[in-house]
């Protein structure tokens, strides 16, 4: 059992934890919530022992492994596959060790740990893990430099989990992954057999892989059983119940207070007013409830209807250079009150996709239909490290309200949720949270009649999402939602769409059924490796057995499935090559800056794109012989 006790913590004077105690039993999977800025980071850092407390202690069983997923990426030259297997450091240790070995009793040990704790298996359960977080075959094999910063916490993360610590310790791992992502981890984490906490805002996983939720409140622990919706409901029915016998409580002391005044100075009635001012010294004060709603958010509605459809879409391509298509065939039609949650692997062009239906992108090809007087309002991720960090909220609603008087202004700030302590912010100094909700702001400003949403609750906390779901649900206009929170798409969107192998098309499932698909081509995300010390020998004599079997019979189609790998490692490696091509004809600041290069970058994606068609006609007929052999 993992033990907190008497924790007490300050950063910067600030009290995080005050006195406070919780126990988490082992193998618990436990869901750390509370609002943003209560110290749910720092707990984990407190846990790992990254920082110790100024009072309190935090016990972990003796010898039990821990492991924090570390902020700081990997970024070296070991391939992703090597950086996963380095992390468990006994499986390394010991291969190490048995080359240079001599004692045959020594020897023999190493081979029995090794078969104990299934080292033969390693590469294919790291590699399983890495396939199930989005890392194709081809990819697992470059070096981690090559990736991005959130391609490489997605390799940290696998890292973890490959680790198989007796204590795992997970800070909003979503918030890099995409929604097949996450439904794989949510999935993986269900399975596992040691300790997790993990931090996350993230409605949906605390529901399905945690087993407990710990809330975070005012500086003190409280441990609920089950998911976040059971945790809401207790919590919810314990402040209706707190605020009863405080209201209750509140009428005696103003009873009693009536008295002692009223008795306190006649003679027969004082001995009867200093008992009351004794049981008024002794009643402990219930606390208020404090009110921790969060501010709304508000979009405002189109101004006029435009009609239907919305935007229509007829045999468009787009993309960003001439006969160098993202997608293809695009036949859609969008009216005013759709609400479409886009489906899709990051890659797969959902974001293309989107600014194609905002007019930020021109089709390649066919025709795309819309009023010239609609109005997109979008929401990017990335936009949040665009904002001017010298510029606050106030100064984004003066350059939008030039005409408005201060009183209004600040109105309506105030209703954006920028109160006074915010309204003037450097939006360098803003919060994640902040941040988003100021840009939700200026992209809903002129009341679009299309709003689109690409990732927007990665910085927001459980009570925020449910706000936003609020807002859009009170919208009257389009919606497009790209989001890896899968309650906020079962709460907001009415259709599915699709993006996949060049193409966006309609999707008939719901997110139950695109979730077995997610987990049937990732892989069902079978936990670790086993930790027993003492498997018996007669489980590993039949091991041998099948090994030897299954050998003898890899012998034989050994050569026909080293061609057919080769070739699609080679599909495998022009994909990776067009889909970092596509990244870098993303960036629209490309095109003005150097035109030369993003003429030369998509040149180099047109020939790649040719060779794929060549590398795939030969990979499928390298396919089709091995598996006739096999039957």
């Amino acid at each position: 059992m993992l033990h907190i006790n008497d924790l007490t913590y300050r950063i910067d004077g600030r009290l995080l934890f005050e006195r406070t105690s919780a126990g988490i039993p082992a193998r618990h999977k436990v869901g750390l919530v509370g609002r943003n800025g209560a110290g749910k980071t720092t707990l984990l850092r407190l846990i790992s022992g990254e920082i110790s407390p100024d009072d309190g202690e935090i016990r972990t069983p003796k010898h039990a492994s821990m492991c924090l997923v570390c902020q700081e990426a990997p970024g070296g030259p070991e391939s992703l596959l090597d950086t996963v297997l380095a992390a468990d450091s006994e499986r390394a240790a010991l291969l190490e060790e048995a080359e240079t070995a001599q004692d045959p009793d020594r020897i023999a040990e190493i081979h029995m740990r090794l078969g104990d704790i299934d080292a033969h298996s390693a590469p294919a359960r790291a590699a399983s893990i890495l396939s199930g977080l989005g890392f194709n075959e081809e990819e697992q094999q470059r070096p981690c430099a090559e990736f991005s910063g959130g391609w490489r916490m997605r390799v940290a993360l696998a890292s973890a989990l490959f680790a198989s610590p007796d204590v795992l310790l997970l800070d909003e791992p979503s918030n890099y992954l995409d929604l097949e992502g996450t439904l794989w981890l949510e999935n993986f984490l269900k399975t596992y057999p040691h300790t997790v906490v993990i931090v996350s805002h993230d409605r949906e996983l605390l529901n399905t892989a945690v087993t407990s939720i710990l809330h975070l409140s005012q500086g003190k622990l409280n441990l609920y059983a089950g998911g976040y919706d059971a945790f809401e409901a207790m919590r919810r029915e314990q402040q209706r119940l707190n605020l009863s016998l405080k209201k209750r409580q509140d009428d005696e002391r103003r009873r009693l207070e009536a008295f002692v005044e009223r008795f306190r100075y006649k003679a027969t009635k004082a001995r009867q007013a200093q008992a009351r001012v004794k049981v008024l010294e002794k009643m402990q004060p219930i606390a208020a409830q404090v009110n921790e709603r969060v501010a709304g958010f508000q979009f405002p509605n189109p101004k006029k209807s435009l009609g239907n459809p919305l935007i229509r879409l007829e045999e468009v391509s787009a993309g960003y250079a001439p006969g160098e298509p993202v997608l293809s065939n695009l036949d859609l039609r969008l009216d005013e009150d759709d609400r479409i949650g886009l489906l899709g692997a990051n890659g797969n062009g959902k974001s293309t996709f989107a600014k194609l239906l905002a007019g930020r992108l021109d089709p390649l090809s066919g025709h795309r239909g819309c009023s010239k007087k609609m109005v997109a309002g979008y929401f990017a991720q990335h936009q949040l490290d665009e904002l001017n960090p010298a510029r606050s909220p106030y100064d984004h609603i003066v350059e939008l309200m030039p005409d408005a008087t201060e009183a209004q202004k600040r109105a309506h700030l105030g209703k954006l949720g920028f109160g006074i302590d915010t309204a003037d912010t450097p939006a360098g100094d803003l919060s994640g949270g902040e941040k988003a909700r100021l840009l939700f702001a200026l992209a809903a400003f002129e009341g679009p009649h299309l709003l689109i949403l690409d990732e927007p609750t990665n910085h927001l906390d459980v009570d925020s999402r449910e706000a936003l779901i609020h807002a859009i649900n009170d919208y009257d206009g389009a919606v497009i939602l790209i989001s890896h929170d899968r309650h906020l798409l079962e709460a907001c969107a009415d259709q599915l769409w699709l993006v996949r192998d060049g193409t966006v098309t309609p999707y008939d499932g719901d997110i139950g059924g695109y979730r077995e698909e997610c987990l049937s081509e990732r892989g069902a995300g079978r936990a670790t490796r086993s930790t027993s010390q003492g498997a018996g020998g007669a489980v590993r004599v039949s091991r041998q057995k099948k090994r030897r079997k299954d050998a003898a019979r890899r012998v034989e189609l050994a050569p026909l499935k080293k061609e057919m790998t080769k070739k699609e490692q080679k599909v495998a490696a022009i994909s990776g090559e067009i889909a970092t091509l596509d990244t870098k004809l993303g960036d629209m600041a490309l095109y003005e800056n150097d035109p030369d290069k993003a003429a030369r970058l998509a040149r180099q994606r047109g020939e790649l794109a040719k060779a794929l068609e060549y590398a795939e006609a030969e990979w499928l007929e390298a396919s089709e012989t091995y598996e006739k052999a096999r039957v």
